[in-house]
């Protein structure tokens, strides 16, 4: 009991557990080769799923394994943009009857007055 008292000892900076009993599961080494010429192996277990492809060590450019085939990249979903989005809700019909109410609204000087309020004194605070 006395090798094992914390009186004195680096708490978290030291592991007091050992590996007696510990049986490290079977691995296996697959290599690696890389477009700019490095090879390198990674061990696996052989429970695992090998990926065909895994970052470099040295270069980090996109290793391909040894006996490998390069996989066929997925296809990426184009950016959504707000114009997308608009075009969900609204067709292109009423966008165009939406803004001749409000280009009519504002050039019958309704928008003008409202602004012009608004500079006069009720400023919103920040």
């Amino acid at each position: 009991m006395a090798e094992r008292a914390l009186r004195g000892s680096r708490l978290g900076a030291q592991s007091y557990e050992n590996d007696n009993g510990v049986e490290m599961a079977p691995r296996q080494s697959v290599s690696y080769d890389c477009p700019n010429g490095h090879r390198f192996a990674m061990p696996f277990s052989l429970e695992a799923d090998v990926p065909d492809v895994w970052e470099c060590g040295i270069c980090g450019s996109e290793a391909l394994r040894v006996d490998g085939t390069r996989p066929e990249p997925k296809k990426a979903k184009p950016a959504r943009t707000h114009w997308d989005m608009l075009l969900e809700r609204r067709s292109v019909k009423e966008l165009e009857v939406l803004l001749a109410e409000r280009l009519e609204h504002l050039r019958a000087g309704q928008g003008a007055a409202r602004s012009a309020s608004r500079s006069r004194g009720q400023r919103k605070s920040a």
